[in-house]
């Protein structure tokens, strides 16, 4: 009924883009566009690794959410009483073995893109890869899953922020330095904060099914607030690049953001009900990339 309803068929090109999850993928292109602003800015922007960060970055995100979908349905945390978005296993779209391979290709791009990158910047990118790769596939699977131990936050927050935007700028500078760190941590905040709403949807589910997340063991209550800190924390970090930083008054553009912030957050501490906090989510998706993109414009400048 579900699939009659929603209008799939099991395996076919709809079914591999529900597994694909389109709107997460901005939680990848994102830092890949500051990363690059601030090699502009520095004038050593280089296209061609900027694309090739941009394909491995979309490359790995694609490939998590695969990993992600296979192990959370074989620990049980993927049930008939799932209130987020669809989720492919779960609902029979795809078999395990099409999830493995949708998996194992999306990381072979990402390889394929990493060994260009390794050519032009260096054998650290080979290391940063490698760790992303391993991140991605034992953030929900192996012997001891990070996501199911409250340390899902920091690993969005590392990998998704920090990392992603040093590594778009090294691949094109040769060098990460603490301007690109610094502009690194707005983005980190807003991605997860995208994580921490989708914790805070599926708090009951996932304390049945013993996944531990930070909002489990904060509570709803405690855990909406950490959404709202978040969202507030990165436009305050934005405009301290400014203020205590090195960039220019231009990094405030991101405050323009703010109008697209304020529905998923009152969402956030009001709602407890499923579509709701769906639709949250899916804002806090799209306001990661719109705030990213107009800090990146005020970065570049």
């Amino acid at each position: 009924m579900m699939l009659k309803a929603m209008g799939i068929v099991p395996g076919s090109p709809r079914a591999w883009l529900t597994g694909i999850r389109l709107p997460t993928l901005t939680a990848a292109i994102a830092p890949v566009v500051v990363g690059s602003s601030v090699a502009f800015r520095d004038e050593v922007f280089d296209l061609g690794p900027a694309c090739a960060a941009l394909v491995g970055a979309i490359a790995l995100q694609i490939g998590a959410n695969f990993a992600n979908d296979l192990s959370d349905y074989r620990r049980g945390a993927d049930t008939s009483a799932r209130i987020g978005p669809p989720r492919v296993m779960q609902l029979g779209l795809l078999t395990e073995r099409e999830v493995i391979i949708g998996m194992a290709v999306s990381f072979f791009f990402a390889v394929v893109a990493g060994l260009y990158l390794s050519f032009v910047s260096g054998w650290p990118v080979l290391v940063i890869g490698a760790a992303s790769i391993c991140a991605a596939i034992t953030y929900t699977g192996g012997p001891w899953p990070f996501g199911y131990r409250g340390l899902g936050e920091l690993f969005v927050f590392i990998f998704f922020g920090l990392i992603a935007v040093s590594a778009t700028y090294y691949v094109q500078a040769g060098e990460v330095t603490q301007s690109v760190v610094a502009a690194a941590i707005p983005v980190g905040l807003t991605v997860t904060a995208i994580l921490i709403v989708n914790n805070v949807r599926d708090i009951e589910t996932d304390r049945e099914a013993r996944k531990f997340t930070l909002a489990v063991y904060l509570g709803r209550r405690l855990a909406r607030y950490q959404y709202v800190l978040f969202m507030v924390s990165a436009y305050v970090s934005a405009a301290a690049l400014f203020i205590v930083g090195s960039f220019s008054g231009w990094t405030l553009l991101a405050w323009l953001s703010i109008p697209a912030a304020v529905s998923p957050m009152i969402a956030v501490l009001t709602r407890v009900e499923g579509p709701p906090l769906n639709i949250a989510l899916r804002a806090t998706a799209r306001l990661h990339l719109i705030f990213a993109i107009l800090l990146a414009i005020g970065l570049s400048r």
